[in-house]
């Protein structure tokens, strides 16, 4: 696997193309501003206060990038004859076994591009890329969890097919609350997914 991937999402008559690369030591100062949101510090168990946190914060999405058990990309608005905007979110797959049927996704927004159908659109183009890239022979399921009070998520993980499967209670201080887990399967090849 290598960190050179790039994802590209089209335009929607109401929403621009996005492009999905993996956190760059350049991202640090937008990534400190993001991070001053209280939403996402609600949701999220990374501080990042400065940019010395946001460094910290990328040098180990790129180790974890390298040793190919977590891949983290940041989420940003493509702009024709520009360069892209500032992070507009984070989509990570994580917890994968070498050769494994099962991993984990995870996401998170920038303030200003919550409701703007970023999430969703993001977390596809991370679904397709995942089971195309591990999924023959491997890869057969995506879990995405969320707070069971993070009503959000589970809009997002809806509106990316990812089928609500059952609640998980409470691990704190991680979870303080139980959780609902949704699931994504592995289509057969020439199958919509």
């Amino acid at each position: 696997m290598n960190d050179t991937v790039v994802l590209h999402v089209d335009a929607t008559p109401s929403a621009p193309a996005l492009l999905l690369r993996p956190w760059r030591s350049e991202d640090a100062p937008a990534l400190v501003e993001v991070y001053r949101d209280p939403a996402l510090r609600r949701w999220t168990t990374s501080v990042v206060d400065d940019e010395a946190d946001a460094l910290r914060w990328v040098g180990t999405q790129q180790e974890a990038w390298t040793a190919g058990h977590r891949f983290a990309f940041a989420v940003l608005e493509a702009r024709p004859d520009a360069e892209p905007g500032p992070p507009l979110g984070n989509l990570v797959l994580k917890r994968i076994p070498p050769g494994g049927p099962t991993a984990e996704v995870g996401y998170w927004t920038a303030a200003p591009a919550r409701g703007r159908g970023v999430a969703p659109r993001a977390l596809e183009a991370l679904t397709g890329w995942a089971f195309d890239t591990l999924g023959p022979g491997g890869l057969q399921r995506l879990e995405l969890l969320h707070q069971v009070d993070n009503t959000a998520s589970c809009r997002v993980a809806e509106k990316s097919r990812y089928a609500f499967d059952r609640v998980l209670p409470a691990t704190p201080p991680a979870y303080p609350l139980d959780g609902h887990l949704h699931t994504r399967l592995r289509s057969a090849p020439g199958q919509l997914r």
